[in-house]
């Protein structure tokens, strides 16, 4: 081949070598930008619960604070079913772009994959842990009728009529039913359950002492106890509750070692880019400090603010915590 011929050939690719280059150098800051710049849209923060329940006090608040670090709206998407599933399926299958949020309890993260025979989504391997951020003990109530004022007289009453007296929950399954059935295996006890659609009707039936014994979160039973409608025995957390420092923990109260709550967790789809996750803890971390632990501290919730690996764990040891739960209770939902 001449030398004309060779230049004209080889000068095809140094061409478009150069082109590709230029173009390379044109996309990758781009790229990169685009990550930089999230969030450029509003975001959707779905909650597995219908609107007006007890997670709507962490949701709504979080949504608020966020919006204003972030630059964009939060959206609460509430999305109940199937205890939590259909939602938590839809986030395990929405695009992993930081626009698409779940904001789980235990029933989700922990104890669905054990009361259902199958649930459509991993806990463990479907999502991108985000920040644990806070938790709030159940509290053990009575009817004025039962004649117990400490957890020791309520065990020992329970006890001397086993199978005689009943309790109310939110459902099979749910924590208010677990945490007690928690409670029955530690303190060999036997006390029938009576399951309800809602903690409404339950406390109702509470107060009018068609039940002796329940579990009730502090937002629900607090205007009751201060009221002096329905008396509480102890908190299911390991360290008493901020909200009612006078009520001792069941651990306390001599059932070693008990320790239940409710707790908040934030994901994203598995695959959510690192730097959004660190963003989206670093601004909830940031928050639980401020004005969104001052609002949690008013709920009776205690601000946590984890690392997202922390999370992770968490998950893990709550999962084989509640699965020995749930078979004990022979607990089971299809």
């Amino acid at each position: 081949m001449s030398d004309r011929r060779w230049y004209r050939f080889a000068a095809v690719p140094l061409v478009l070598g150069h082109a590709l280059s230029c173009l390379l150098l044109a996309s990758a800051p781009h790229g990169h930008a685009q990550t930089r710049a999230w969030p450029e849209k509003p975001l959707r923060l779905v909650l597995p619960y219908g609107p007006g329940g007890g997670s709507d006090v962490v949701a709504r608040p979080l949504g608020h604070f966020l919006s204003q670090r972030l630059g964009q709206q939060v959206l609460v998407d509430n999305r109940g079913g199937a205890n939590g599933n259909i939602a938590m399926e839809l986030v395990a299958r929405a695009p992993a772009d930081g626009y698409t949020l779940a904001l789980a309890l235990p029933a989700q993260l922990a104890i669905n994959q054990s009361l259902y025979a199958k649930i459509p989504y991993d806990p463990v391997r479907d999502f991108a842990p985000i920040t644990l951020l806070g938790s709030a003990p159940y509290f053990l109530a009575v009817s004025r009728a039962t004649p117990a004022t400490t957890v020791e007289e309520f065990v020992r009453l329970v006890r001397e009529k086993p199978g005689a007296l009943t309790y109310g929950s939110t459902g099979n399954g749910s924590g208010l039913h677990l945490s007690m059935e928690l409670l029955k295996t530690m303190a060999k006890i036997d006390i029938v359950h009576a399951p309800y659609k809602s903690a409404g009707a339950a406390i109702t039936d509470l107060l009018g002492e068609q039940l002796q014994a329940m579990f009730i979160s502090y937002g629900a039973g607090v205007a009751h106890f201060k009221a002096g409608r329905l008396r509480v025995l102890a908190a299911t957390t390991a360290q008493r509750s901020h909200a009612l420092p006078d009520v001792p923990t069941l651990a306390e109260a001599g059932i070693k070692g008990y320790e239940s709550s409710v707790w908040y967790a934030l994901l994203a789809p598995r695959g959510t880019p690192g730097e959004i996750v660190r963003r989206l803890n670093a601004e909830c971390v940031a928050l639980l400090k401020a004005e969104l632990g001052t609002q949690f501290a008013t709920d009776g919730i205690t601000p946590i603010g984890s690392t997202p690996e922390a999370l992770a764990a968490y998950i893990r040891s709550e999962s084989v915590k509640w699965a020995q739960v749930v078979k004990r209770s022979g607990a089971r939902l299809d």
